[in-house]
């Protein structure tokens, strides 16, 4: 089956790392292991930090564009038109403004994975955007929830028979290769904190993580710490601020993605605070690295991490609780060796790259046959 791919947050070739670029490269590869051929629809985006109507209105002219040259382009003699338009990560901040209108002037099959919705966002300066969602969703022949959350908060516009789970994957080979040659460490635990370095939310786990480590200073570790970004200065303060140095620090900077499997065969434990995130790529790649990890008990992450058996998970935001946990694996090298076990386990029967596949290929037959039961509908 011949794919087209559209991102309307930001497309998966996009050369900023980030966990929502790496999950897009995961759903392609994916569909590439499931016999079908993908190609990018468009890179325009409709993403808006915040509302912003003259913005908005450019956005909205351009996606229009993009729709009459997509539509042209695939209703040529001889194109090479694609069998079912799938659109990845839909919510009030990035509407789909392509995808419902190509589907629906080709005829094919219309699929949204990752979506959610907040209701509070129907209200207010989003609720143009936020109905506008609420429009892609009703078009869509399939409509994939990642996490429980969003499932509960998609049930209420899309019916059951359109609505879809799909468990967060990682392929976990290359991470499962790496933990093999995996070196014991001398006596100081290895932790390793991997988080882009922003304003807001990654920032505030940055500090959370300073904060808890502050509490562990008299005990044997030693921090990687794998991102960067605007607010790398900032970070970087936050750990001085608690006197925690370069003795204790090590600030490797960003990585591409070939090179993070060494990178968690390298450490002993994954400590990242998670501050409102809807699950967090780096839980994924760690376990199938064998890593036990801290994080937070929000969102999707108790879904990916199972709380005292592939790892810990404290409250949101809280130092003191998060330092505990850290201690609680500092402490005990059987516990680590236990839970680094089981995450693999865990990450290999239930999010691994084969396991995903099986479930995109059962959700797009689902959605070709939701598509000729509509049109026929329609009819």
């Amino acid at each position: 089956m011949h794919i087209a791919l559209y991102a309307p947050m930001k497309p998966p070739d996009d050369p900023l790392p980030s966990g929502d670029r790496q999950a897009a490269r995961m759903i392609v590869r994916a569909l590439a292991l499931g016999g079908h051929r993908t190609g990018i629809a468009s890179r325009l985006v409709s993403w808006l930090p915040a509302p912003d109507a003259a913005a908005d209105a450019r956005q909205r002219a351009d996606a229009a564009a993009e729709v009459e040259t997509l539509v042209q382009r695939w209703r040529a003699p001889g194109s090479d038109r694609p069998d079912l338009f799938l659109t990845y990560h839909l919510y009030h901040r990035a509407p789909d403004r392509v995808g419902p209108a190509v589907a629906a002037a080709l005829g094919i099959p219309y699929v949204v994975v990752e979506a959610s919705r907040a209701l509070k966002r129907a209200t207010g300066p989003w609720a143009e955007r936020f109905g506008e969602v609420d429009a892609a969703l009703a078009a869509a022949d399939a409509v994939v929830a990642i996490h429980a959350e969003d499932a509960e908060g998609l049930a209420a516009v899309v019916p059951p028979a359109r609505l879809h789970r799909l468990a967060p994957f990682v392929d976990a080979a290359p991470y499962r290769d790496a933990a093999a040659h995996r070196e014991p460490s001398a006596g100081v635990v290895r932790l390793l904190a991997v988080g882009m370095m922003r304003d807001g939310d990654k920032a505030r786990s940055y500090a959370v993580l300073a904060a808890a480590l502050a509490r562990l200073a008299d005990r044997p570790w030693q921090l990687s710490v794998v991102g960067d970004g605007p607010a790398r200065p900032a970070v970087e303060a936050a750990f001085a601020g608690h006197g925690l140095g370069a003795d204790r620090i090590a600030f490797l900077g960003a990585r591409d993605s070939e090179a993070m499997p060494a990178v968690y065969a390298g450490a002993d434990v994954l400590v990242w605070p998670a501050i409102n995130e809807a699950y967090g790529f780096v839980f994924l790649e760690a376990q199938a690295a064998g890593l036990p990890v801290v994080g937070a008990c929000r969102g999707g992450v108790p879904e990916i991490v199972s709380d005292g058996e592939t790892g810990l998970l404290p409250p949101e935001a809280d130092a003191a609780a998060f330092a505990d946990c850290v201690g609680r694996l500092l402490a005990d090298a059987p516990a680590r060796a236990r839970m680094g076990a089981a995450a693999a386990a865990h990450i290999a029967a239930r999010h691994d790259l084969p396991v995903a596949t099986r479930s995109l290929d059962a959700i797009l037959a689902a959605a070709g046959r939701s598509r000729q039961e509509r049109s026929a509908c329609a009819r």
